[in-house]
């Protein structure tokens, strides 16, 4: 399969930084959304069970009630598509009938099948052990893998982007009526293009070096 150049990866996550000020004029063309939109959705998860949504939020309303949910920042406002990272909560049995079920059609194996069976003995017996607040806990970090995904992503089809912790979780579940659907906002990424007058895009970006970084064993 034809690959990515590395210098060419390397200088699109070299070009690309946490954007504080987009061109609200500038939306993401429909086809490089929905590529960025699979991007994500092909991140890993653990066991693959992906325990997350992600709210994909272009209405200019909700985005400025998400502003003012994120400090009065101005990114959510701005950008052309608001991505939410939505946890699973109280994940159960129905979760993981629900990914064996996808795992059936996709493989062609029917539900009855044996290794199947062990494979989703193996999912709850992981959930069963954890505590609720533990297992909520575990959904949510799978948010940043797919956050990840959909930034490295941005990054190769020239597409700005800023992840967002600074946000008023508890706001953003009421705004986008997430407990209702059994899940809870982790963490966010705005993404669009950047404004020409966006103070932080000239600055160099500084990183630790390699040698100071990377422990080698």
């Amino acid at each position: 399969m034809p690959t990515i150049a590395p210098d060419a990866l390397l200088t699109q996550l070299r070009w690309r930084y946490a954007v504080k000020k987009f061109d609200p004029t500038r939306t993401v063309p429909e086809a490089t959304w929905n590529a960025l939109q699979q991007a994500t959705i092909l991140a890993p998860s653990s066991y693959g069970l992906q325990p997350w949504r992600m709210v994909v939020v272009t209405d200019p309303g909700v985005k400025t009630r998400l502003s003012a949910a994120s400090w009065d920042q101005t990114q959510p406002r701005d950008c052309s598509h608001m991505v939410v990272f939505a946890a699973r909560t109280g994940i159960n049995k129905s979760d993981v009938d629900a990914y064996l079920a996808r795992i059936a059609r996709a493989r062609n194996v029917a539900m009855t099948d044996p290794d199947l069976a062990t494979f989703g003995g193996q999912m709850m017996g992981t959930i069963q052990s954890l505590s609720r607040e533990a297992a909520d806990a575990w959904c949510a970090r799978q948010c940043y893998i797919a956050l990840g995904f959909l930034l490295s992503a941005c990054a190769a089809f020239g597409v700005d982007a800023c992840p967002m912790e600074g946000i008023v979780h508890d706001k953003y579940d009421g705004i986008l009526d997430l407990p209702t659907r059994g899940y809870k906002a982790t963490v966010a990424a705005a993404v669009g293009y950047r404004a020409t007058d966006d103070w932080l895009a000239p600055l160099a970006k500084v990183r630790t070096d390699p040698a100071e970084i990377v422990i080698r064993v």
